[in-house]
């Protein structure tokens, strides 16, 4: 992954980042300090949630002490109520994102659907929007040429896969009418 990382970095001039899944924020923080990566993705930053693998416990004290020593420029971009999963206890959308954003420290809150292509509800973005007015949201499943518009004044950013593929499969090349289509609907 440092192989393909380092080679990204010297092809592109836009900033790069790491997601180890499931949950390996360590792994990810390294890479970045190897690879010259700006940013990772942190499925479970702070509180537990079960998942399909077993329960997945945040270490954000742990993340944020070790990107201190490898990688302090790096930003943690932290998914709130993480896709492919549920959280333990009774914590609300907004009572999670409060915690990721002002315990854990993270520099953005992402926000998914149920699953990977499937899209979040856009109340809940408007629900931790209104709760966390000044932090950067990210969204990061389910989004469309159809249905973007329905986000562009709650979300800072777009973490886009499945919806760019050919056929909308996710394993499938990426098909650049679809990526023109989501740019032309995005107004970029």
């Amino acid at each position: 992954m440092a192989a393909l990382g380092c080679a990204v970095r010297e092809a592109v001039q836009i900033p790069i980042g790491f997601n180890v899944l499931r949950n390996d924020a360590r792994a990810a923080l390294a890479l970045c300090a190897a690879c010259g990566g700006s940013f990772i993705r942190v499925n479970v930053h702070s509180g537990a949630m079960l998942t399909d693998q077993g329960i997945i416990e945040g270490n954000a004290y742990e993340t944020l002490r070790y990107r201190r020593n490898i990688c302090p420029g790096a930003q943690i971009f932290a998914d709130v109520h993480v896709k492919h999963a549920v959280p333990l206890g009774d914590w609300s959308l907004e009572d999670s994102a409060h915690d990721t954003l002002d315990r854990g420290l993270a520099d953005a809150l992402i926000i998914s659907g149920v699953g990977t292509g499937r899209a979040t509800d856009p109340a809940d973005v408007q629900r931790v929007r209104e709760a966390c007015p000044a932090a950067r949201i990210l969204l990061g499943s389910g989004v469309t040429r159809e249905n973007v518009s329905d986000f562009l004044n709650y979300a800072d950013g777009f973490i886009v896969g499945s919806s760019l593929k050919t056929g909308g499969k996710l394993n499938n090349p990426v098909d650049p009418r679809r990526v023109a289509a989501l740019a032309k609907a995005m107004k970029i």
